[in-house]
């Protein structure tokens, strides 16, 4: 059986994400803020057992510390970001496999935003969870990484199966929906998904998760040819 996705805002604009098997045990992705993830695990009691972290920024880890947790969770994070990230109880690398919930969980090493940023595949699921690589009409800033890792870094995920839920740690989509109909303004889905992008965002409705076969569609930094396109584009969206 699929796990169940909660989708939980915090802080202005950033999300965490709960995954839940049927023996109300959950799994947390990334940690932004303590208060409301403490009050999505008590509504329906369920119990922390793994807490998993994309990436370093304080906007993913600060609520870590102020989670109520009656069994002391595992907490999962890049090896090669564990000198940045909380203590972590395990860490992995691009190519490792673990199991969360029973289920078994690909890491991928999607470096651009940060170095060592990861992202985690639940294919039985049909979840990615990307923190601030790919996200929802647009990517991450590349703070740290090349356009060149960033752009084998969304290759890396447009090659997941079309149907997975691409669970992004931003509510950034109006602002990337903008961007994309001011450098694709041609492109019917583009300008259907700025539409619905509109309506959800005046409905306070979330735009993520999205699909993978949406961003490939809609996505410009996921249409983009070669890192060379994708640099220029990026460098478009970092003045826009």
């Amino acid at each position: 059986m699929p796990l169940e996705l909660l989708t939980i805002p915090c802080l202005s604009d950033n999300y965490a994400f709960l995954l839940v098997n049927a023996a109300g045990e959950a799994a947390l992705v990334d940690a932004p803020e303590a208060a409301p993830i403490n009050a999505a695990l008590a509504a329906r009691d369920l119990t922390l057992t793994t807490i998993l972290l994309t990436h370093h920024h304080w906007d993913h880890v600060e609520g870590l510390d102020g989670l109520n947790t009656a069994l002391a969770p595992r907490v999962i994070g890049a090896k090669a970001d564990a000198h940045r990230l909380p203590p972590l109880t395990e860490e992995v690398s691009e190519g490792g496999r673990i199991t969360v919930l029973g289920e078994e969980v690909d890491i991928l090493d999607v470096s651009g935003h940060t170095i060592g940023h990861i992202a985690f595949y639940f294919p039985a699921s049909g979840f990615v969870f990307t923190g601030d690589s790919l996200m929802a009409f647009g990517c991450g800033r590349l703070f740290e990484g090349t356009p060149d890792q960033m752009y084998h870094s969304l290759a890396k995920l447009a090659a997941l199966p079309d149907d997975t839920l691409v669970c992004s740690g931003h509510e950034y989509t109006s602002s990337n929906a903008r961007f994309a109909a001011s450098v694709m303004p041609d492109v019917p889905a583009i300008a259907s998904r700025s539409a619905e992008t509109d309506r959800l965002r005046r409905a306070d409705q979330f735009t993520v998760p999205s699909t993978l076969a949406l961003e490939k569609a809609t996505n410009p930094f996921m249409l983009a040819t070669d890192a060379k396109s994708f640099a220029a584009l990026r460098a478009q969206k970092d003045v826009f």
